[in-house]
Parts: structure tokens; sequence; C-alpha cells
């Protein structure tokens, strides 16, 4: 398993980028391996960002003098989505930390939701109002389905590590079937405990109509820093969904949101 050492930042003048820098430099710590490359992207080639992009990386270092690693930035001009995925895989970046103000309505589309669905990489979607810095508690959301890809835990592990995180995982239960039991249950349960290791710390499944709103109670009811969700949009061995759940978790949550594909 390669450690998180390389970090991918889309980078504009708005609150939500600076939350997701900041948030970068924290989860990097005085980790010397640590490079955060921050991007830019705009459609008319405009370089105007520059000045601003070098001044706000000598600020983030005079803020916070224990950071170890190296921050460096590119432009991009065109889509922002492709680009980013590009930049990602040209760069072999291993994370993906963004910015999102979020959104009221399901049938809105944000930057955030639209890189969350696309990228085959781990992203984490950082809410414009989140709050201090915190990964003392993750919270996994699982299915009832198997896991389609157990070696993408491999990066939640790096982050438990990093944080010495305790893991709980969460199943909603939102239709009359038993959870908890059935050979699926116990091939997940397999993976996990040997996937997560000693962070693992239980499986709550949890009776809710609401998958959505059973998933932001646990959370406010535990007291959750970091939300982690293994995307189903691009299953193989179970049939895709259209990535409706983590579409809305990326639009409605408050705490950071990790995407694991």
């Amino acid at each position: 398993m390669k450690d998180i050492t390389k970090i991918l930042v889309p980078f504009d003048v708005s609150t939500s980028t600076n939350n997701a820098i900041e948030y970068a430099i924290n989860f990097a710590r005085d980790d010397k391996n640590i490079e955060i490359l921050l991007i830019h992207v705009n459609e008319s080639g405009d370089n105007s960002l520059q000045k601003s992009i070098t001044e706000t990386i000598g600020n983030i270092k005079k803020a916070y003098p224990l950071f170890r690693g190296t921050i460096n930035w590119t432009l991009k001009t065109g889509d922002l989505i492709d680009n980013i995925l590009e930049t990602q895989k040209q760069e072999q970046m291993h994370l993906v930390i963004m910015g999102t103000k979020g959104a009221d309505e399901e049938t809105e589309i944000t930057n955030t939701s639209r890189l969350v669905l696309k990228a085959d990489c781990p992203v984490i979607a950082i809410p414009e109002n989140s709050k201090e810095f915190a990964v003392e508690k993750i919270a996994l959301v699982l299915g009832k389905n198997e896991i389609d890809d157990a070696s993408v835990l491999e990066i939640l592990l790096d982050i438990a590590r990093r944080f010495h995180s305790e893991v709980h995982v969460l199943t909603i239960c939102n239709e009359n079937e038993s959870y908890g039991y059935s050979e699926v249950d116990e091939k997940n349960e397999k993976v996990l405990e040997y996937y997560l290791e000693k962070f693992y710390s239980h499986h709550t499944f949890q009776e809710n109509t609401d998958i959505e709103k059973g998933i932001f109670d646990y959370i406010n009811d535990k007291g959750i820093d970091l939300l982690a969700i293994l995307p189903r949009n691009h299953a193989t061995k179970n049939k895709p969904s259209e990535g409706r759940l983590t579409k809305l978790l990326t639009l409605h949550t408050e705490i950071p949101l990790l995407t694991i594909d």
C-alpha cells in the first residue's frame, strides 16, 4: 500500500477553496514527504492569478510554520473537472481535496458533485462551513451489497493510521430485510476487519426510511469528523448505481466527505 504523499487541491479565490487548502495543510501536518499541488483552471487562459497564488502560498507557509512538505501550483485552461482528473492521472496524485459550497436542491449540480462521480480516485469534499480540522472519528457508510473492490479501503486505513482515528461503519436499513446476518454481511465484516485493522471500531445497523437523514443523524449523535462512502457508480462486481446518494451527501454534508474510488 502506498501512503498518501501527493495531494491535488483545485484553487480559486473563494472561501471554500481556502478551506480546502487549510484542510490539506492540516492533513499533511509535519510530514516532509507530502506534496500539495494547487491547480487553477479558467476558460480564457487568463493567468492574472499567478501573483495571487504565489502570495497565497507564501501566506500559508507563514501561517503554518510546522508544515514540512512542499507546495507547487499549475494553471490550466478549459473544463475544470476534466483538467483536475487529467492532472491527477498525469501527476499520479493520491488524493484530491476540493472545497464545496453545497446546494439545497437535489437537482442542482456543483463542480464538486461532478468531480466525485467522475473521479476514479479518492476525493475529500470540504464544506464551506466545516468546523476546525479533526479526524478522530470516521464514519464509513456501507450498503447491503458486497464491497466491490476491497483494496480501495487502503486509503481509509492510511488516514486512520495517520490520525489514530476510530472507524465506525454505518448501514442504514430502509427496507424490511434482515441486516447483519447474511453471507454478504459476513464477507464484508471480514474485509473490514482485515483492511481497517485495529482502527475498525464497530458496525452499526440503523433503521430509517430516509437514508440521508439516517446518516446525518448518526454523524451528529456520534460527533463524527469525517464521513466516507464507497461510490457505486463505478461498480464492477455489482450493478452500478447512478450515484444519487453520493451526490446528495456531497451537496448537503456539513463535515468533510471522503469518496473512496
